[in-house]
């Protein structure tokens, strides 16, 4: 055991070890790293230090010694409106940095990586991969759902409705305290949930684990199985880079298409492949997504909160729908692989106890079929996501086409650029962006700002019936999990880089053609202008165009800002 080497190498280990209150038999035993994100930073993280408690006396019953350490995340939602959402994709990489560090500082022969939410999750993906040494995820789980199924990412709506004076504020403040009944991620398809289905599938989580409501019993249970299995792990030496290869990845993306996840899982996905040297190109998610059923009833493209997910059979019930789709022999942190997973599931009663937790739940009349439609009668013959390129995004950029309006799926609109999302949303709720017009927000990617959501933008334009299926955001940010409709992320080059997007004026004619897959600038002033002659005026605009200092001078977004990778690559710091 890599713990026991490192005891020989460093003697003070011991006695550090027995100031801590380990005891002399501790020091000896397989040892196991709980890196968890808890905190009192939202209802995602508030909750998993039971969790960890669990998984810690699990793994003293099978005869081994826990080390707790914490790199507690940020909230995306409390961090929406102001410059705090600036930090938080800054803050994947300083969690999978600080898992490193702890990982590195102390080895131990495995971990059981415990997060919930946007950010917690795929940084303790980052972090255990560059570790790279035997590990375990433990997913946190989902919120319960408010009142008369309420969801925390109807709030945006009602925002925008409240300040057109479409909702008095005693309607608006009720829905506001309703939202959260409970701890766990937000109960829609966002990015939170997402990340946690995406842990399942690349392997690296137990089978089921995925998405359980935070306050059930199943999930603690769950815990404790990680904390065994971790044991059993380090014992065969079975490490990330052996679970997750590239046909795990091709999973992942598989399943991601079948549930019409974030966008964002464009930045996190190829930055953890990224860290077990697996270059991952955006390209690939759109390939996938063209020929992967898109088969998930959960909002924010569905109807059902992401409770039922897990009533409904999960992330196992998914993979039955698409198995013909999914590499079948991939090893995942069981020891045996997905197929046999797959088996052992359907002789173990798992899918009956989630039958009968649906009919607790849903409520008569409500079947499996409602929640994950089977392979055969899918939402959409192919999944959410598409890349869309062309001379306004090089590199390409990402739309989340399944709620789509099908008339803003070929369309020309004309531009009305900002070089902030603040600027942006007041022109939004000030009533002078029309139909018709292409909402342009830059400056805003990685380099920029730090690569901040678009959520309130999103929601303003969504949520009000003249504008929601006539015009459309572009901008090389990212959007909210929850976004809904015509929402273009990840524009690369950013801005700040000089890409295109920085080129773009008022009266700018853009084209977008999602089946084609082109983003276009193809003409200038209103007047639509031959290709050649539209290249020549964007060469001209570039070598006139100045790039701005960068918006922070100091701290983490000035090293991210200095480091950080296209937003098609994943975002990360190289």
């Amino acid at each position: 055991m890599r713990s026991q080497e490192m005891r020989k190498i460093a003697p003070e280990m011991d006695p550090l070890r027995i100031g801590m209150g380990w005891s002399v038999e501790d020091l000896g035993k397989p040892q196991i790293m709980l890196e968890s994100t808890y905190g009192d930073s939202h209802p995602g993280s508030a909750h998993l230090n039971q969790l960890v408690r669990a998984c810690e006396e699990a793994i003293t019953a099978a005869g081994g010694k826990a080390a707790k350490y914490y790199a507690t995340d940020i909230c995306d939602g409390q961090a929406q409106g102001h410059d705090g959402i600036n930090f938080s994709l800054a803050s994947r990489e300083v969690i999978a940095s600080l898992i490193e560090i702890h990982g590195m500082a102390t080895p131990f022969d495995g971990g059981v990586f415990f997060a919930s939410c946007d950010k917690g999750m795929p940084g303790n993906l980052e972090g255990l991969a560059r570790l790279n040494a035997p590990a375990i995820v433990a997913p946190g789980g989902v919120m319960n759902a408010g009142p008369n199924l309420l969801t925390l990412e109807q709030i945006g709506m009602y925002d925008a409705m409240f300040k057109r004076g479409e909702l008095s504020g005693e309607e608006f403040t009720r829905y506001k305290h309703s939202a959260c009944p409970s701890c766990g991620a937000c109960s829609f398809m966002g990015t939170a949930s997402t990340m946690q289905i995406m842990a399942e599938a690349l392997g690296m989580a137990l089978p089921g684990s995925a998405l359980l409501p935070a306050t059930s019993a199943e999930i603690l249970d769950y815990a404790r199985k990680a904390g065994v299995q971790a044991l059993a792990l380090a014992a065969k030496d079975l490490r990330p880079s052996d679970i997750m290869t590239e046909k795990a990845f091709h999973n992942a993306i598989v399943v991601h298409a079948a549930i019409a996840g974030s966008s964002n899982s464009l930045l996190h996905i190829p930055a953890v492949a990224h860290e077990l040297g697996i270059a991952l190109d955006a390209e690939v998610f759109d390939q996938v997504h063209r020929v992967s059923p898109y088969l998930l009833n959960i909002r924010p493209s569905g109807k059902w909160p992401a409770e039922f997910y897990g009533y409904a059979g999960g992330t196992p019930a998914i993979m039955e729908e698409i198995r013909s789709l999914l590499h079948l022999d991939v090893l995942t942190v069981t020891g045996k692989t997905l197929g046999e997973n797959l088996e052992d599931l359907k002789k173990n009663g798992f899918y009956q106890h989630c039958a009968e937790l649906l009919r607790q739940h849903g409520g008569p009349g409500v079947s499996k079929e409602d929640i994950i439609r089977p392979f055969a009668r899918p939402i959409s013959s192919s999944g959410a996501l598409a890349v869309l390129k062309g001379n306004l995004a090089p590199e390409g950029a990402v739309i989340k086409h399944s709620a789509l309006p099908r008339e803003m799926r070929k369309v020309r609109l004309r531009a009305r650029p900002f070089d902030s999302e603040e600027a942006a949303i007041e022109a939004v709720l000030t009533g002078k962006i029309l139909p018709g017009d292409a909402v342009i927000i830059r400056y805003e990617g990685p380099k920029g700002s730090g690569m901040p959501e678009m959520f309130y933008t999103t929601e303003a334009i969504a949520s009000d019936v003249k504008l929601a299926s006539t015009v459309a955001l572009i901008t090389d940010g990212r959007f909210s999990g929850a976004t809904r409709g015509p929402a273009i992320g990840h524009v690369s080059p950013e801005a700040a880089d000089g890409g295109p997007i920085a080129l773009v004026y008022e009266g700018d004619l853009i084209d977008i053609d999602v089946d084609e897959r082109t983003l276009c600038i193809v003409g200038a002033a209103g007047q639509e202008k031959p290709q050649e002659e539209m290249e020549r005026i964007l060469t001209t605009r570039k070598q006139a165009w100045q790039p701005k200092p960068l918006k922070y001078q100091r701290g983490i977004l000035r090293v991210y800002a200095k480091n950080a990778v296209s937003p098609m690559k994943g975002g990360y710091i190289e």
